[in-house]
C-alpha cells in the first residue's frame, strides 16, 4: 500500500475477530480502494496463520484498509467497524476465542488515535452497548499480510459453512444499517 499517498489514500489498521469478515464488508464500501488481511500486535516478525492461531504471537488478526477521505471519513470508517463486530468483549468474537480475535484499532498517526478514542467516548456516552467498549487503541508498529489463501476468503468461499453461518450475516447487516455506503457497481 506505499503508493496509497500518491493517490490521496489513507489507510486504517482494524483488528474485529477474524479477518475474513472485516474485509468481506470493507470490501463493500464505498470510497475503499483496497483491504488486505494480516496480522498486527505481535512480537513475532513475519507470522504464520498457524502461529498466530496459538495465540502466543500477540499478533491480532486484522484488515488494513486503504481509503479515499474525499470519500469516506476515517470516522464513517470506525462508525462501521463498530458495527460490524463486539466491541465490549475482551479477545473474543463469537465462539472465536484467544488475543489474536481482539478489538483493537491500529493508529498510523496521532489524528487516527484521536479521533478512534473520541468514536469510542462517544459510544459510551450514548450508550450503545450494555457492557463497556474494550477495543484496545495501539499505534502500529507493523503489519504483516496474511497469506494468499487468507485475501478476499469470502469472495472466492461463499459456500463454506463458516462464511454462511459467520461472514454473511455481518454482510448483510452492513448493507441493512449502511446501505448508503454500499459501492455502487455499473
Amino acid at each position: 500500500m506505499a503508493e496509497t499517498k500518491e493517490r490521496g489514500l489513507e489507510v486504517t489498521t482494524l483488528g474485529g475477530g477474524c479477518f475474513w469478515c472485516l474485509e468481506a464488508v470493507f470490501d463493500q464500501v464505498r470510497g475503499v480502494e483496497d483491504v488486505v488481511s494480516g496480522y498486527a500486535g505481535g512480537k513475532v516478525a513475519h507470522p504464520s496463520y498457524e502461529r498466530v492461531c496459538t495465540g502466543t504471537t500477540g499478533h491480532a488478526e486484522v484488515v488494513q484498509v486503504a481509503f479515499d477521505p474525499s470519500v469516506i471519513s476515517y470516522r464513517e470508517i470506525l462508525d462501521i467497524f463498530f458495527s460490524v463486530h463486539d466491541p465490549t468483549t475482551l479477545n473474543r468474537q463469537g465462539a472465536d476465542i484467544g488475543t489474536q480475535y481482539r478489538s483493537v484499532i491500529f493508529t498510523h498517526n496521532a489524528a487516527q488515535r484521536e479521533t478512534a478514542e473520541a468514536a469510542m467516548r462517544d459510544l459510551e456516552d450514548r450508550k450503545v452497548f450494555r457492557d463497556p467498549v474494550v477495543t484496545q487503541v495501539v499505534p502500529l508498529e507493523a503489519f504483516y499480510p496474511a497469506e494468499d489463501y487468507h485475501q478476499e476468503y469470502f469472495a472466492h468461499h461463499p459456500e463454506r459453512a463458516y462464511c454462511a453461518a459467520v461472514i454473511s450475516p455481518k454482510v448483510a447487516k452492513f448493507q441493512k444499517h449502511f446501505a448508503d455506503w454500499l459501492k455502487v457497481e455499473v
